[in-house]
């Protein structure tokens, strides 16, 4: 057995002897308020996610034991609890939406893009209209926990570089966990980077040629900076003039597969 199997069976085990998971938990109304452990996801991630925050999904599918008992963690929590804190409830939402996303990539494999991923009405719905997710006995898409729950209740634009929607355009998917201790520094820094990376927005003192995240929600951000160009120069390195053009780059939906 190597050194990545063991530590990965270790933290399986350790998940499963301190949080009593189980494959039915999912089934039945969450009674357990204490807040999730995330470390068995942190492993996965440190281990599957490459330079750059591609993805080596079929790293994930080897190591599919662990990861569904990850996920098994997240359905059997109770994040409506009043035990936990905002910063354990939006890393645990957090952390959901990156996780089970991961899960429709690997249960669909292989595929070129998440938007080959087809069930119901076509034209109607869309992947992430897709209800599989099964939290503290509720189902759950993908839309439910970006759009009911993320932006509304915790009204922070630093949201949409934390989520990862297995597209090459997409904010990278974070190498580690989010958690509640570290959650405000996690956030500055992943939207720090994302508005910094080149192959997902170019800004300079001319001009800011920047995802077109920024333009579907819009409001998120001029919520919380009074402007795109405002809030683009809060963590731009290189401040876009006020004179300067703002456009918007194609969104590139190709899988953000490790090569």
């Amino acid at each position: 057995m190597n050194l990545r199997v063991l530590i990965i069976t270790l933290l399986t085990l350790f998940s499963a002897a301190t949080y009593g998971c189980s494959d039915n938990k999912a089934d039945r109304p969450a009674t357990d308020t204490t807040p999730v452990s995330h470390v068995l996801w942190d492993s996965l991630l440190h281990l599957h996610v490459k330079t750059g925050g591609f993805v080596d999904y079929k790293g994930f599918i080897r190591d599919s034991v662990a990861f569904k008992q990850y996920l098994a963690l997240l359905s059997g929590a109770n994040p409506d609890s009043e035990n936990w804190t905002r910063e354990e409830k939006m890393a645990f939402w957090i952390n959901a939406y990156n996780a089970f996303t991961v899960q429709l990539i690997v249960d669909n494999y292989p595929i070129s893009s998440i938007k080959d991923i087809k069930r119901g009405l076509v034209f109607v719905n869309t992947v992430w209209d897709i209800r599989f997710i099964r939290i503290g006995g509720k189902t759950y898409d993908l839309n439910n926990i970006e759009h009911s729950i993320l932006r509304p209740e915790f009204k922070d634009a630093r949201v949409h570089a934390a989520i990862n929607c297995a597209s090459y355009s997409c904010p990278v998917l974070r190498s580690e966990a989010f958690t509640a201790d570290k959650l405000d520094a996690q956030l500055t820094d992943a939207m720090r980077r994302f508005v910094n990376d080149p192959l997902r927005n170019r800004v300079s003192a001319k001009k800011a040629e920047i995802s077109e995240i920024f333009k579907w929600f819009r409001g998120d951000f001029v919520r919380d900076a009074g402007s795109v160009r405002a809030y683009i120069n809060r963590y731009a390195d290189e401040k876009l003039a006020s004179n300067g053009k703002i456009s918007y780059l194609d969104y590139g939906w190709s899988l953000n597969e490790a090569k």
